[in-house]
């Protein structure tokens, strides 16, 4: 499903969780993805129940769809991700990814207890699957497994503690919409590969787009992308990522909660802007 040239494929199955299991990739960041006012805000003690679907495009053309089932009770959650790439011509093949995760709800952030993902193409299928205790990794393994390769960074255990899921880490919480919604640092294991993202402040905006699944206030966070282990020294698109100055994201405030969501996610590429928006937004606490 990769090709190892630098090509709209290549960078729209890594850039959204920078994530890869050999042949076999989740398109999703946010990442799904995937992976966030005039509405009132405050740690939530109600249980908070929300399905977002999200398009992905290339250049302004779509090439995949995802849906993301929130369940968060303020003291644990699940999660569940599903996603199916359309394929465009040569660029892109089809093929679909599913994620279930489930973890512990804190005032501040989600975090992964066990994450599985699955990945179908017509190459074939993967499965990744992680365990967490206390944020740090108890085990993980991955099927079939990826072989190895001489300029493979490897992992190393002290890289494997305080360390979040690739979906997990970009549901937020927060008590007020304003730069502290974005002043942190993702530190995500993958199953295969560690990396930090690091999100500062932009702006605050307003989403006024009547195609989209959400109009309301937003806040624009930068990402800085710092590769750890388990990638390639020689990735292109680990270098391209490392070295790019547009990744953005915009999260959105869901109502009646403290929790916030991917509205927009952008990547700026040679080929066209790698984007990914919020289409559609169901919030059971509204009902």
């Amino acid at each position: 499903m990769l090709c190892q040239n630098h090509s709209p494929k290549t960078i729209f199955l890594t850039t959204f969780t920078k994530f890869s299991i050999g042949r076999f990739f989740l398109p999703m960041r946010y990442f799904a993805v995937l992976f966030s006012c005039i509405w009132s805000f405050g740690v939530s003690a109600a249980p908070v129940s929300v399905v977002a679907q999200y398009v992905i495009s290339v250049g302004g053309t779509i090439i995949a769809r995802a849906d993301i089932d929130l369940r968060d009770d303020g003291s644990s959650y699940t999660m569940e991700m599903s996603a199916k790439i359309s394929g465009l011509g040569n660029l892109v093949a089809s093929g679909s990814a599913s994620i279930n995760v489930s973890g512990t709800s804190t005032n501040t952030t989600l975090f992964g207890d066990d994450f599985t993902l699955q990945t179908k193409s017509p190459q074939g299928s993967a499965k990744v699957t992680v365990s967490f205790i206390e944020r740090n990794v108890a085990a993980f393994f991955s099927e079939p497994p990826q072989p190895p390769r001489l300029d493979q960074i490897p992992l190393q255990r002290s890289q494997l503690r305080n360390v979040n899921d690739m979906l997990s880490a970009f549901i937020l919480k927060s008590t007020q919409l304003g730069p502290q919604v974005c002043d942190r640092t993702f530190n995500i294991f993958t199953g295969v590969e560690r990396f930090d993202l690091e999100l500062r402040y932009a702006s605050a905006e307003n989403a006024t787009s009547a195609r989209t699944g959400y109009q309301g206030p937003v806040i624009l966070c930068q990402l800085n992308y710092i590769p750890i282990s388990g990638h390639y020294a020689s990735s292109e698109i680990t270098n391209y990522l490392q070295g790019s100055e547009r990744i953005l994201i915009w999260f959105a405030p869901v109502v009646g909660s403290d929790i916030f969501i991917p509205y927009r996610v952008l990547i700026g590429t040679t080929f066209g802007d790698l984007s990914m928006v919020l289409t559609g937004l169901t919030n059971n606490n509204e009902s």
